[in-house]
């Protein structure tokens, strides 16, 4: 009864402050608490669910942490995968994954990890929870990252305001200036200069980071060294079994920017050079950023052609029947850094949420187009 309790009072303050990542956490809570995310779960999670995370590390955030969303503590993965064996989910690899999705027949609910772009700290925090625990996980890698000469254009972004204390940038045509000079500025100058950047092309967008790192005086050169597992590492780690190796392009593109003949390249040559370096196939592939700006129905087909057995992305939701696309569309919860409780992993778990919000969608659209259609002059009679 406190916790649920406490889950009223944490939406209601959300509500009050207009907080989205508040009002968020506490309908999550509320779902787990008051046990509407138990109750409801066999009606709503679908097949099962591919969880995504990005970087696993125990230090504690920076005061300024614009990309904080994309780490997660060992512990709290730790926490996540009780979490998931609490529900009754078997926790399974893509490939396992894969075969019960093309079975028709019933099968208990299944969860993946999987773990975007290459971090070495996969490596150094994450494997050994994963290993504690027999979890299979799959690490997509962009083969450039890899390589060391890949452009982490949003940890440059975020590195280049920690030293600026004043930027001016122009982006579209339009000049814009801040006050770099204190963790709060830097954040909101953050927010201002990202989304403006992820509308651009990606050659535009990358240049634009690159002169604000130059100004900056932040060098970027060794990056992808420093933080991007080498491909000695991912051999290494390629050897276990429970670890999956999926490509994640080549240069971390958003595909649906690219022509056909690139995207498809994109896709190809990465895979391509992972089965070089591994010496086996790799089979699975997540699509960059994942949304629908940057992945459609032309890309889901392009992995479909190019034989992939899983393409994931980043639309959040659990895992229903195969449409269209097969397995190449496949929606994701992600692990965000912003919501590291073990109730919040329950709540999504059960396919809930995703549920609600895809009602209120359908709800908001009815009435647009209920209105749209009171508009509408009546026809003049005959």
């Amino acid at each position: 009864m406190a916790s649920l309790s406490a889950s009223l009072t944490e939406f209601a303050r959300g509500v009050l402050a207009g907080q989205k990542n508040n009002i968020l956490k506490g309908a999550l809570s509320l779902l787990h608490y008051s046990g509407a995310a138990a109750a409801f779960a066999p009606a709503c999670r679908g097949r099962g669910a591919i969880f995504m995370l990005h970087s696993v590390s125990p230090e504690a955030p920076p005061a300024f942490d614009p990309n904080g969303i994309l780490r997660v503590t060992p512990a709290f993965l730790e926490e996540a995968i009780l979490a998931v064996r609490g529900a009754g989910h078997d926790i399974i690899s893509l490939d396992e994954a894969a075969q019960r999705l093309a079975d028709p027949a019933p099968s208990p609910p299944f969860a993946c990890f999987t773990l975007d772009d290459g971090y070495r700290d996969n490596l150094i925090h994450a494997y050994p929870v994963f290993k504690r625990h027999s979890v299979p996980f799959a690490i997509y890698i962009a083969t450039d990252y890899a390589d060391g000469t890949g452009d982490l254009w949003w940890i440059v972004l975020e590195n280049a305001l920690r030293k600026a204390d004043h930027i001016t940038v122009t982006i579209a045509g339009k000049v814009l200036s801040f006050a770099t000079d204190t963790p709060a500025r830097k954040s909101a100058a953050f927010r201002s200069i990202y989304w403006p950047l992820r509308n651009l092309p990606e050659p535009e967008m990358r240049a634009i980071v690159r002169r604000i790192a130059a100004d900056a005086g932040y060098d970027s050169s060794s990056l992808c060294l420093d933080l991007i597992l080498s491909w000695d590492e991912i051999r290494a780690l390629a050897q276990d079994p429970l670890v999956t190796i999926g490509a994640h392009t080549k240069g971390h593109l958003a595909l649906a920017k690219l022509s056909l003949e690139d995207a498809r390249e994109e896709i190809r040559q990465s895979v391509a050079r992972i089965e070089r370096e591994l010496g086996k196939p790799c089979r699975h592939f997540a699509f960059p950023y994942g949304d629908a700006s940057a992945a459609g129905p032309r890309d889901f087909d392009l992995a479909q052609a190019l034989g992939l057995m899983t393409a994931v992305t980043t639309r959040k939701g659990n895992i229903t029947e195969p449409q269209r696309h097969g397995l190449c569309h496949l929606p994701r919860i992600s692990l965000n850094g912003d919501y590291q409780k073990a109730r919040y992993v329950s709540a999504l778990l059960s396919g809930v949420p995703f549920r609600l919000i895809d009602a209120i969608k359908l709800l908001l659209r009815g009435r647009v187009a209920t209105a749209a259609g009171s508009e509408t002059p009546a026809p003049k009679p005959a």
